[in-house]
């Protein structure tokens, strides 16, 4: 891991993620968690403040090194309980049919083999556990997606391997989940190369 993965890149990813209107987005998403969470791609913690008190205990992974400094403040300041692994969504280091809900905001984008870590997301679940996401990604104009891919190479180096055009909905599809919900849309004063949304819930 590199000086810009390690020092640069997560203080650009903590000041950009904390705009307004992506933290609306958050509180939305997790505000009827309850039980026991994991969170793949925790990042810098940016979610925890917003989990409701009937969340008993977050495990959360990420390979970040430099997310991770940024993320023990936060925990150090959280009430729930985190167990924090400097791991890969794509080897969860837990057991299965562990956790109530799994949680990823923004993190599909950036791992090498996202359907890898999706089956490990559904082999975590409990039977009837729920899988809650908000990603970008492809956008379902031709035109938009032609320069998503122009601009693949650009986004990858300075967002740190995410891609622009991952289709998040066909790859979530794949997973044997007994109900998926999926809202698309667009986020406002954002360039449509980046602001295609994916925001739902998968049922194991």
């Amino acid at each position: 891991m590199g000086f810009y993965s390690r020092l640069i890149f997560p203080r650009l990813c903590d000041w950009v993620m904390r705009d307004p209107k992506l933290t609306r987005l958050r509180k939305e998403l997790v505000a009827d968690l309850k039980g026991e969470v994991l969170e793949i791609g925790f990042g810098t913690g940016l979610n925890l403040e917003h989990y409701p008190e009937q969340v008993v205990r977050i495990a959360a992974v990420d390979p970040g090194i430099g997310m991770g400094r940024f993320a023990r403040k936060r925990i150090e300041q959280s009430k729930i309980k985190v167990d924090q692994r400097m791991r890969t969504a794509e080897e969860i280091p837990f057991a299965d049919q562990r956790f109530d809900y799994v949680v990823s905001t923004w993190t599909l984008c950036s791992i090498p083999d996202a359907r890898r870590a999706l089956a490990e997301v559904y082999r975590v679940l409990k039977p009837g556990g729920r899988f809650v996401f908000l990603e970008h990604g492809l956008s379902d104009d031709p035109s938009v997606q032609r320069w998503q891919r122009r601009l693949n190479w650009l986004q990858r180096r300075l967002a740190d391997g995410c891609r622009l055009d991952l289709d998040v909905k066909a790859l979530i599809a794949e997973q044997p989940f007994s109900v998926l919900e999926l809202d698309q849309f667009l986020l406002e004063q954002t360039p449509r190369t980046h602001g295609t949304m994916y925001r739902g819930m998968a049922v194991k």
